[in-house]
């Protein structure tokens, strides 16, 4: 008997397998692959580690604008797969010793939940049955493969998913993405920087989907100027072989053609085949009717006593770091804590070089809502270390406040280093900060974050 058992080994489950080991819970965890789960072994880590390859190698062809030569810098792929494999590997590793120190324990073989009876929640994992008194379900999500013609034939082929195409041994001379959303326009960053030629076909008018629209319109304009070449509000209608057939928005057909192409329109929770309808846990429908996940309170507690769900399986959020909290929250309300998720500071980051990254309300969302607001824009360029560190940088800030209150709704961001700026609006948004308040915060100088306290001095 274990006071907790966690069916997934992502970043929300080993997270909170870790923060309840660390309470004193007897913990069991199953995990069918690695510890770690997309994120640290197909998703998150092994894509971060490839772009900041390519970030090196644009660094070093452009070196002479800090006034350093650089001569013969080349791309060596296999010497790139192997560093990614090894940072994996390292990090895998520092979980397996997280889950020891909290006295975890780990069963690698895909769990199915059996039943429940008046001990717990009954769950059968290779030839043996565990029980425990709490059940933390984080079984994650896969790539979702739409139903196009051609598409789910080419698969492991031609046609690649995120991945299979961080396993390519080999460099694609053309690169084809279905799909311009924050996956499709890394894997473009990468392979772009790297002398792949790319092509992105996206359904929607811009690409980067529910991202600010002003800040999605000026990276696509920074790599259309890179060479990658986009084909928006076109719909794909098959796969031929190692073409993208698609119908552009004057209804003629088009084609694509790549040695390689890359499917990246979404991902789909892993609820199926886990026993769920065993012991009636209810799922999350959309307006269709359709199940796309676990349905949670904000405690991250399913219909079902005893038993929560937390990460992609819940089909909200779908970030490594919304996974982590959702398995934190579980865990705090396990042990008799008040917690509570929260979503409003949520933040997005995009690793493509320049990053993207943002938290809160769009200008879009905000007016959708009704909002009286006003967004204050500077570009980041008012930085005197970011033009320090990034020559003919281009880049923008942006503050989403309330017209009336000034409190902040939302920051949006392009240009390095927003990935680690953007935790600095997350507070202030969580906090329930004003732009005066913003503005009476001491930055360290100089820094890019600066452009967050400058740029809310334009109201």
């Amino acid at each position: 008997m274990y006071d907790l058992a966690i069916i997934g080994g992502g970043p929300g489950g080993y997270v909170a397998a870790g923060r309840a080991g660390a309470a004193g819970l007897s913990v069991i965890i199953f995990e069918k692959r690695e510890l770690g789960g997309v994120c640290l072994n197909e998703g998150c880590i092994p894509t971060k580690t490839l772009l900041y390859s390519a970030k090196v190698y644009d660094y070093t062809r452009h070196a002479e604008q800090y006034g350093v030569n650089v001569e013969g810098s080349a791309i060596d792929y296999g010497a790139i797969l192997k560093r990614k494999q090894k940072v994996v590997k390292k990090l895998v590793g520092g979980v397996r010793v997280q889950m020891k120190n909290a006295a975890v324990e780990v069963v690698k073989e895909p769990a199915v939940i059996v039943g429940k009876s008046a001990d717990g929640v009954n769950i059968a994992a290779g030839e043996s049955t565990y029980t425990a008194r709490n059940l933390l379900i984080c079984t994650g999500s896969e790539a979702s493969v739409p139903p196009i013609p051609g598409l789910r034939e080419g698969l492991g082929g031609v046609v690649v998913t995120n991945r299979e195409i961080l396993a390519l041994e080999e460099k694609p001379e053309e690169l084809v993405v279905i799909g311009g959303g924050v996956i499709g326009m890394e894997f473009a960053s990468f392979f772009n920087s790297i002398g792949t030629k790319v092509t992105v076909v996206e359904m929607l008018p811009k690409i980067l989907g529910p991202m600010d629209d002003e800040i999605s319109a000026m990276l696509q304009a920074q790599y259309a100027k890179k060479g990658v070449e986009f084909h928006l509000s076109c719909k794909v209608v098959a796969v031929e072989g190692n073409e993208v057939v698609y119908e552009d928005p004057e209804g003629n057909t088009c084609r694509a053609k790549g040695d390689k192409i890359l499917v990246s329109v979404g991902r789909r929770a892993n609820f199926q085949d886990i026993g769920l309808e065993n012991i009636g846990v209810e799922l999350a429908l959309n307006p269709a009717g359709r199940p796309y996940g676990i349905k949670v309170d904000e405690h991250m507690r399913t219909n079902v006593p005893g038993v929560y769900a937390a990460g992609d399986v819940t089909g909200f959020s779908m970030l490594a770091h919304t996974a982590s909290r959702e398995g934190e929250v579980a865990v705090n309300n396990i042990l008799g804590k008040e917690d509570r998720m929260h979503y409003d500071a949520i933040p997005g980051v995009v690793y493509t070089n320049p990053e993207v990254a943002g938290t809160g309300l769009t200008e879009a969302e905000a007016a959708k809502k009704g909002l009286d607001y006003v967004a204050l824009k500077l570009p980041m360029a008012f930085s005197g270390r970011f033009v320090a560190e990034n020559e003919r940088g281009e880049g923008l800030c942006k503050i989403i406040a309330n017209a009336q209150s000034h409190r902040v709704l939302g920051v949006h961001m392009l240009g390095n280093p927003c990935s680690e700026i953007i935790q600095s609006a997350c507070i202030a948004i969580e906090q329930k900060m004003t732009v005066e308040q913003l503005k009476e915060v001491v930055f360290p100088h100089p820094t890019v974050s600066e452009i967050l306290k400058e740029t809310a001095f334009t109201l």
